[in-house]
């Protein structure tokens, strides 16, 4: 991530931050203030409430007694709303009976006429204070509603100073306007307050983010630099893998022109120094393989003569033979095919039998070092099932598979455990493996007791250029 996405991605995380807590602070503004408002409403109705009741209530007990309020009650109430601070504060006054029933009013055309009781009167029956804004959509509200549009309106329960139980309820409405000072104060002291408590959450939050950025950008940087770092290793482990390679490959090669000199040397040397003592005692057969004279108690010339002539033969039978199997024939000019057919030809010739070989598609050329393993896995092969398996069944099958040459030489012959091949001393197929996986190829071994051994190679069949010398 660059720079400039870094940043975008702060700017992104802040911006939805602050969005965030705009919204929070907007719905926690609007219900504290709708909490404000409806306290504000309950308090100044209870407050209210307590002084109408104090002065109120002694005017109205005469309502315990018989229900009904006398004339000097009606004028006492007319006095104390019109000619006290009480007046000032109350705009409208009702006396509710239960029934639902007006029995005094301010406004005198609504005594005595009969409601729907509703549930805010219901209540104060219950013993309850109620206070809300009214819209004075009610019946009763005819005559509030021509000069205001909402007003404050209280239902208080009248208590009997003697029972203690309720007699009538209050109804008083007051005006909005001291009100709406007040809930305009309380809203601006919490708004600012809220707003306060939102800003210094966006402080937070912004030096939380930057933080965050910052430890992320940091550790970003150590972790490109651990990257670079790897990727270098890597390539370098790579580069070194290639010049395993192409070493290896050099050495498959190097191995068989050694192997050929070797052989050579062994036919020009040894082998020669052999055929010339076997010409010479060829030469002296006739006079010391029957010479009498005696060389033990129970030995003659003669005896010792044909023992040291039959052992040099046999050396030089076994000298020959070891001298040919180092000796690798040219395959170099050979294709695929044409050295895997040479292989099969030359293990029938020493063996004596015929094995089936199917080759199927085949580049046109192939490295060296691909051939001469080949060639190895194949006279190896082939030798190991006739020396333990009795050549029972042997076959060979080849074909190309991608970029890979696909090696199968089986045997219908008794098995092995294969995991236990190693430990048996079976060194062929460990120096097959290795020849295989030398070139960075893989090879594999099926068999099992009773059940005859396939052995399976893959090959690659380009193999990287070999640096310059």
């Amino acid at each position: 991530m660059n720079l400039l996405a870094r940043l975008s991605l702060v700017r992104l995380l802040l911006a939805g931050g602050a969005v965030i807590l705009l919204a929070g602070m907007l719905v926690v503004g609007a219900w504290v203030g709708s909490e404000i408002e409806s306290g504000v409403i309950s308090r100044a109705g209870a407050v209210t409430s307590l002084y109408v009741d104090s002065v109120v209530s002694p005017q109205l007990q005469s309502l315990a007694s018989n229900g009904e309020l006398r004339e000097e009650e009606r004028a006492a109430l007319d006095r104390l709303l019109t000619r006290t601070p009480l007046g000032q504060h109350i705009v409208a006054f009702k006396v509710w009976a239960p029934d639902g029933r007006i029995l005094y009013s301010t406004t005198p055309a609504l005594a005595g006429r009969q409601f729907e009781v509703k549930p805010e009167l219901a209540a104060a029956f219950a013993g309850q204070v109620r206070s809300q804004i009214a819209d004075l959509t009610d019946p009763e509200n005819e005559v509030e509603r021509q000069q205001w549009s909402r007003l404050i309106e209280t239902y208080a329960p009248v208590h009997a100073t003697t029972t203690g139980s309720i007699v009538a309820v209050t109804e008083f409405y007051q005006t909005v306007d001291d009100l709406a000072q007040e809930v305009r104060a309380a809203r601006l002291r919490s708004w600012l307050m809220v707003s306060a408590s939102t800003l210094v959450m966006f402080l937070l939050l912004a030096w939380l983010v930057r933080h965050a950025s910052n430890t992320i950008t940091a550790q970003q940087t150590e972790l490109n630099e651990k990257v670079t770092q790897l990727t270098a290793l890597l390539a370098q482990n790579e580069r070194l893998h290639d010049r395993v390679r192409r070493a290896a490959a050099r050495t498959t090669a190097l191995n068989e022109r050694f192997l050929h000199r070797v052989a050579a040397d062994l036919h020009d040397g040894p082998g020669q120094g052999l055929a010339l003592a076997l010409m010479r005692m060829e030469a002296l057969a006739d006079v010391c393989s029957v010479c009498p004279a005696p060389v033990g108690k129970e030995r003659s010339v003669g005896d010792d003569f044909r023992t040291v002539h039959a052992a040099l033969q046999a050396a030089l039978v076994e000298l020959r033979a070891i001298s040919g199997g180092l000796h690798l024939p040219e395959i170099e000019g050979l294709s695929l095919g044409e050295t895997a057919r040479r292989a099969v030809r030359d293990y029938e010739r020493k063996a004596g039998l015929t094995v089936p070989l199917a080759i199927g598609e085949m580049p046109d050329e192939a490295p060296l070092p691909v051939k001469i393993t080949l060639f190895r896995l194949l006279q190896e092969s082939l030798t190991n099932g006739y020396r333990h398996g009795g050549a029972a069944g042997q076959r060979v099958q080849i074909a190309k598979r991608d970029s890979q040459l696909l090696v199968e030489i089986g045997d219908g012959g008794k098995g092995f455990d294969p995991s236990t091949a190693a430990a048996e001393g079976h060194l062929g197929l460990a120096g097959m493996r290795e020849r295989v996986e030398i070139l960075g190829g893989t090879f594999g071994i099926d068999s099992a007791a009773g059940k005859g051994t396939v052995i399976r190679a893959l090959l690659p069949l380009a193999l990287l250029e070999q640096e310059s010398e």
